[in-house]
Parts: structure tokens; C-alpha cells; sequence
């Protein structure tokens, strides 16, 4: 079973506990990069902590988990080489997977309930990604980290 790294700020630390022992429970090795209470804590830190164990090969997947999952999202993606999708239903999942090749998946522990969240990434776990044109396109999606940088040419005009 490939390695998932999970993350979570306060409003997640509930859920990701329950994910890690589906984890566990179903053969995964679990890298927990925190946070380990309900205690108050910037999201974007262990979004870049599961961002960054995912892109040194310390896990295969991420999953991030925050009050809407937006905030995780929206970190991860900041992280080059990530492509994080925040899902809220199974279907959302397994196209991140299949179309999008995404590295990193990110619940709401808000609006999402923990029998949902399981379903979620259950889904998302065994997705693959189908290739074919979608390889394209996620090419296109890496090149955005490696030419968009605050140094490209097009700086200016975004």
C-alpha cells in the first residue's frame, strides 16, 4: 500500500484522526504531519508539510484536512508539483484522480461527515489516473509551476 501523508489544521484534527485509523485500519502506512489537537493553528503550514512530503517521495498522496478544505486546497496548490483537489463527494474523488492526476486531496471536516470523508477518500485511494488526452492537460498543469513563476515574462499582465 502506498504511503498517504495527512495534515490538518484545528478544525480538521477530528476528522484526520478518523481518517488515519481507516488508514491504518485498511493496510496504508500514515505519515501524520499534524496537527495533533484541536488547539488553534495556521492551515497553510501543514498543507506546505504534506505538500513537500509528497513532492520529496516520502508518501504517494496527501490529504489535507481543514473546516471547507478551500484553505488546504489552496496552499497545497501553491506548492510546486502539487495538484491538490478539495472534494466534497465521491464523484469529485475519483475524477480528480482519473482526469486530473491529483497528488493531494482536501476535506471540510464542516460540511463533510466522517462516513462521507471515508467514502470520499476511499474513492480517491483506489481512482487512477486514466492518461490518454488528460496527460495533456496535466502536462500543461506542471508547466504552469515551471514557467509562471513570479519571473515569467507575463508577470506583469497577471
Amino acid at each position: 500500500m502506498p504511503v498517504v501523508a495527512l495534515g490538518a489544521d484545528h478544525a480538521g484534527f477530528p476528522l484526520k484522526e478518523d481518517l488515519k485509523g481507516w488508514l491504518i485500519a485498511h493496510g496504508y502506512d500514515v505519515v501524520d504531519l499534524g496537527t495533533q489537537s484541536a488547539e488553534a493553528v495556521d492551515y497553510p503550514d501543514y498543507a506546505a508539510a504534506v505538500g513537500g512530503a509528497v513532492i520529496a517521495g516520502k508518501a504517494a498522496r496527501g490529504v489535507l484536512v481543514c473546516g471547507t478544505g478551500i484553505g488546504m486546497a489552496m496552499a497545497a496548490n501553491k506548492v510546486p508539483g502539487i495538484r491538490a483537489a478539495g472534494c466534497s463527494d465521491a464523484y469529485t474523488a475519483r475524477m480528480s484522480r482519473e482526469h486530473n492526476d491529483a497528488n493531494v486531496l482536501a476535506l471540510g471536516a464542516r460540511i463533510t461527515g466522517r462516513d462521507a470523508a471515508i467514502e470520499i477518500l476511499a474513492t480517491w485511494l483506489a481512482a487512477e489516473f486514466a492518461g490518454g488526452r488528460h496527460a495533456r492537460r496535466v502536462e500543461k498543469i506542471v508547466e504552469l509551476d515551471r514557467v509562471r513563476g513570479p519571473e515569467s515574462p507575463d508577470a506583469e499582465t497577471r
